[in-house]
């Protein structure tokens, strides 16, 4: 497998002498942490085996959220988390996609159009549910942001995942779209989706007082897509969430200045690959990553954090188990000693590299 971290080696000052002027302070430091993950130079932990006592070092993972060696553990604990929050009602998959024409201004004004496009979203559906006639009520949502296509292109789009329920607070109801669990249930007209979208968004933009481009499409493209009880498009969604915008084992080749990677065609579904300058694979990976601080994942309505008692209510009068969504999770595999095959601790953390010079470890 072709480590992400030897590519950043190699291409580094390639990469910096054409893209230096360009890059964000977000991005250098993704730059930098992922050059060093898990190699010779980070930080090491000293794990001990419970059973025959001997010692061995483990390097340090950079921790970053773009890194495609970490973050395994925080994105099974989102997983888990939305997880148990899961209702007795079809889910749905909505994509609300920004137009090419907006694409430069949302790079010029991340951090700002970002916010407003998961915002519009979820107002878009919020006011759809309030205003349905088998629902009539608050909906709830968890957004997440993409900012690349399959290919890595700059693509921003808001994925939403919602089930086809309400809860009307006056009444005291909780309502689900009839006919809704069938497999091609419905929830909203698409056309309609977009149409609001587009409103609330350009008012947003209007209001922040940014510069809109001359010309921007009439007609805006919003994907509505019924994914059952809403598991599989959780798992999709949480892949990308914290472990960047490529897995290292779809880097293919790595030679003659150049790197390829494999995608899945949107279309077509058959597995395509790319080929580019080692120095221009690295913009098109580093340029997706987030201004510092910003959270690409959001709950609202029903399904935000905060309403965590309402839900267990809810689960307990409609006789859900939220613990049978969690029985298929994989739990995170145990640190192994080489000796014995025993699980090893962490005894002791942030060590400098030179401790594997320093120290040799001991064997029971």
């Amino acid at each position: 497998m072709i480590l992400l971290s030897a590519i950043i080696q190699t291409f580094e000052t390639e990469f910096l002498a054409a893209y230096q002027s360009r890059l964000l302070p977000s991005q250098r430091q993704a730059l930098a942490a992922m050059k060093h993950c898990r190699t010779s130079q980070s930080p090491v932990m000293l794990a001990q085996c419970a059973d025959c006592d001997s010692q061995s070092f483990v390097p340090h993972s950079c921790g970053h959220r773009n890194c495609p060696h970490c973050q395994q553990h925080e994105s099974q604990q989102w997983l888990e988390r939305q997880l148990q929050r899961q209702v007795p009602a079809a889910y749905f998959l909505l994509t609300f996609t920004l137009p090419k024409e907006l694409r430069a201004l949302a790079w010029q004004q991340q951090r700002t159009l970002y916010d407003l496009m998961i915002r519009c979203s979820w107002e878009t559906v919020k006011t759809f549910a309030q205003n349905d006639r088998q629902l009539q009520g608050k909906a709830g949502a968890i957004t997440v942001l993409h900012t690349h296509s399959r290919r890595l292109d700059y693509h921003p789009h808001v994925h939403l995942v919602m089930p086809a329920a309400a809860i009307d607070a006056d009444k005291r109801l909780w309502r689900t779209k009839r006919g809704s669990k069938n497999p091609t249930g419905y929830l909203f007209n698409h056309k309609a989706l977009a149409k609001v979208f587009r409103a609330k968004l350009l008012e947003a933009m209007t209001q922040e007082e940014l510069a809109l481009p001359g010309r921007y499409p009439e007609k805006w493209v919003v994907d509505v897509k019924s994914v059952g009880r809403g598991d599989k498009a959780l798992v999709y969604l949480g892949r990308y969430l914290y472990k960047g915008v490529i897995q290292e084992k779809d880097i293919v080749a790595c030679r003659d200045g150049q790197v390829t990677f494999r995608y899945q065609d949107s279309k077509t579904r058959q597995m395509r690959t790319r080929t580019l300058p080692g120095a221009q694979f690295l913009w098109l990976i580093l340029r997706h990553v987030l201004p510092k601080g910003f959270r690409r994942a959001r709950n609202f309505g029903f399904l935000h954090p905060n309403s965590k008692r309402l839900i267990q209510l809810l689960q307990v009068l409609l006789g859900v188990n939220p613990n049978r969504a969690l029985a298929w999770l994989r739990k995170r595999p145990p640190l192994k000693c080489r000796c014995c095959g025993g699980d090893m601790r962490i005894i002791k953390t942030q060590m400098p590299p030179s401790s594997l010079r320093l120290a040799v470890p001991t064997t029971g």
